[in-house]
């Protein structure tokens, strides 16, 4: 019901676009202006409503002028073009800036003056006076002929362009944007959701499926109608050569019927002198002016020596020929001079010389002996059948493309509804079904989010969106059994962790809840990397699990330590910190076997990186291997921090705690040499945790 209310407000906008298009367009052709804005509702529509009703309103204002003004239609495909470019930029936002309204007067200035000066051109051909726009700048010399003409159009439709994109501006502010999507077309087959709205782009490899589909159909068109148009031109072209030659042949005809064969040569020998000449002139000159379609009508008489002139219709361009005077024969003639000669019947012949682009046909005339005496000929200028095979060709061409654009956008606008964005948002489900792995209740909302897309296309499409809604819940109902298998196996791994990292710190009398500690900083840190996305490469929610989960276990290697070693209350000796720093070389050692006994990924792996590299150096001046700057492991570079900040804040049998400042102080002084200098801006960054952390366990601070 929402949909089909919808389409109903985008009909009767596009209704309001046609009528606004005809209104000022009849408005301003009363008053006399040199003005069209037929394209103001066009614009408009366009801009609020998309490409499918802008270009509905376009073809429909020129089919709706074309009924009292047939060469409308052929203009059709410029409303239709500047529908398509205003939609077009509309999407990028052109029309609320200054700026974007410019460009949008240009683009519709280029269409409408520099393409639309091309139909009458090419159907008419290049005609300017030396008063117009276009003499003026022909005659600066600086201009081609059709320089000129395609610049003064494009001149003269400036003001008309400016004022329709100024009026159609008026309409929007008006307006309210919010209103705008009630004035587009919708088909949807599916229930709408936020991506879809905005017709769900997605990015691509190569080429979109719209793009292919926009490619194959504008294929399949353009070979139809260029078949089309190319038989028809051919045929046309036939038809109307064939036509003209029977006008040439039917006016040669008349002529000839006209004259009195047995008076030819009196007429030749005394010309206007001869009774009844005159006469006989009038009559060829009102033959030849009885149709547009006669360039030339004149009477020769055929003789060894050439064309001897009887009778010439002078026209206003080319004088008449002296009667009496010779005209060479045309070379193109060849074989056809010696039937002329013998005074037979030859079938009209085209020429091309210094008199232009011709088609003849001559008529015997006999005298009352029957013999020829001379022969009646009737020209046809084929130039300007051109004219009229370029008018029919550009005709064809614009009603074509009017249609071309119109049959695009439209099953566009279908493949849109009916496959591309139902199978974007199958996509888009599916991509989002397969990173919903954080949580159980994530992927149980996507799963039911899914479902309420609704796809019902009818089709192999919504066979593919059923299919992928089973098995969807399946994958959820999976995730859900494994899940619960995971928390088993990881609630009986952390216990077994505690477990062990309980035992070696029993072995140690100064710890103090260092693992708890150390664990709860190296969450602060890792999850303050994460919020600045600092080494997003590497921090996803699996490796913050693995590092916090196996924080407690970076001494574990202290097990290998002797007690008098370990607990000594006094400075060790150098022979006793080597002892010590052995423990990070069998913490490795302890974890890589644990490791070799779990089969694939697992967390061990990061327990083990930090129970060996938690006291390298940022600047490589730390141990067991001396390694610096990220060549460390990030969850050793992380502990590191963590680690010495809860030995300085801490008590131990040969020290007391140092204060929170001078801790700090000391962490910060770290900074690039000891520490790598991102975690210590996210553990600075997070002092109000980090105190909640002290306050927990040391009570005194």
């Amino acid at each position: 019901m929402f949909q089909r209310k919808h389409n109903i407000t985008a009909f009767i906008i596009c209704i309001l676009g046609v009528s606004l298009n005809i209104l000022l367009s009849l408005s301003v052709g009363a008053l006399g202006l040199p003005l069209h804005l037929d394209t103001v509702g066009t614009v408009a529509v366009a801009v609020m409503g998309g490409y499918l009703p802008g270009v509905v309103v376009g073809f429909i204002t020129n089919f709706v002028k074309c009924l009292t003004d047939p060469g409308s239609l052929y203009y059709g495909v410029l409303n239709v073009l500047i529908a398509i470019a205003a939609a077009g930029l509309a999407s990028r936002g052109w029309h609320k800036k200054i700026r974007g309204l410019a460009g949008m007067i240009a683009v519709f200035t280029l269409i409408g003056g520099g393409l639309g000066t091309l139909i009458p051109w090419f159907m008419e051909g290049l005609t300017f006076d030396a008063e117009s726009l276009s003499g003026v700048l022909y005659g600066t010399g600086f201009f081609s002929q059709g320089t000129a003409h395609i610049l003064s159009s494009i001149i003269m439709d400036l003001p008309d362009k400016a004022i329709t994109v100024l009026l159609a501006a008026l309409i929007l502010r008006i307006i309210p944007e919010k209103l705008y999507s009630y004035f587009t077309f919708t088909a949807w087959r599916q229930q709408p959701t936020e991506e879809t709205d905005s017709k769900g782009k997605v990015k691509v490899r190569i080429l979109s499926l719209q793009t292919k589909f926009l490619l194959v159909l504008g294929f399949s068109l353009l070979i139809v109608s260029m078949a089309a148009i190319g038989i028809g031109s051919a045929v046309y072209n036939k038809t109307v050569v064939k036509d003209h030659t029977r006008i040439a042949q039917g006016t040669a005809r008349i002529a000839a019927s006209v004259l009195d064969g047995d008076r030819i040569e009196e007429f030749l020998e005394k010309g206007h002198g001869a009774e009844g000449y005159d006469e006989v002139q009038h009559l060829l000159e009102e033959i030849r002016g009885s149709s547009t379609d006669i360039e030339f009508l004149y009477v020769y008489q055929i003789r060894e020596d050439g064309c001897h002139v009887v009778f010439d219709v002078e026209t206003q361009e080319v004088p008449a020929f002296e009667i009496g005077s010779v005209v060479p024969f045309d070379d193109e003639l060849g074989d056809n001079v010696t039937a002329l000669l013998r005074g037979e019947k030859i079938d009209p012949v085209i020429t091309y010389d210094s008199y232009g682009h011709l088609l003849t046909a001559y008529e015997p005339v006999y005298d009352s002996d029957g013999r020829c005496v001379c022969y009646a000929a009737a020209d046809v200028d084929m130039e300007k059948l051109n004219i009229l095979k370029h008018s029919f060709h550009t005709e064809t061409v614009t009603v074509f493309l009017t249609f071309f654009f119109l049959i695009c956008v439209f099953v566009i606008w279908l493949a849109d509804y009916n496959l591309i964005l139902p199978i974007n948002a199958i996509m888009r489900g599916m991509d989002q079904m397969s990173q919903a792995s954080d949580t159980q209740e994530r992927m149980d909302e996507d799963v039911k989010m899914f479902r309420l897309l609704d796809i019902h296309t009818g089709d192999e499409v919504e066979n593919l969106y059923r299919s992928a809604c089973r098995m969807t819940k399946n994958q959820a109902e999976h995730m859900r059994s494994i899940r619960r298998l995971s928390d088993s196996t990881a609630k009986m791994q952390d216990g077994l962790i505690i477990t062990i990292a309980d035992i070696v710190e029993s072995r140690d009398s100064d710890t103090g809840a260092h693992v708890q500690k150390t664990a709860a900083y190296v969450k602060i840190i890792v999850e303050g990397l994460r919020k600045k996305g600092y080494y997003a490469e590497k921090i996803n929610a699996k490796f913050i699990s693995d590092v916090v989960r196996s924080a407690p276990l970076h001494d574990v290697g202290k097990i290998n330590i002797p007690d008098e070693v370990l607990n000594k209350p006094g400075k060790l000796t150098d022979e006793e910190y080597e002892i010590m720093k052995t423990h990070t070389t069998a913490g490795k050692k302890i974890m890589e076997n644990a490791i070799s006994t779990v089969e694939g990924d697992n967390y061990l792996k990061e327990a083990r990186n930090m129970a060996a590299y938690h006291h390298e150096r940022w600047d490589g001046k730390g141990y067991p291997e001396g390694i610096h700057g990220e060549v460390i492991p990030l969850s050793a570079r992380i502990m590191a921090v963590a680690d010495v900040f809860d030995a300085l804040t801490s008590p131990r049998v040969y020290k007391p705690a140092f204060p929170l400042e001078k801790a700090l102080s000391i962490i910060e002084e770290g900074k690039g040499t000891q520490f790598d200098p991102k975690c210590v801006e996210v553990f600075m960054d997070s002092l109000d945790e980090v105190k909640v952390i002290l306050q927990k366990y040391n009570r005194d601070m």
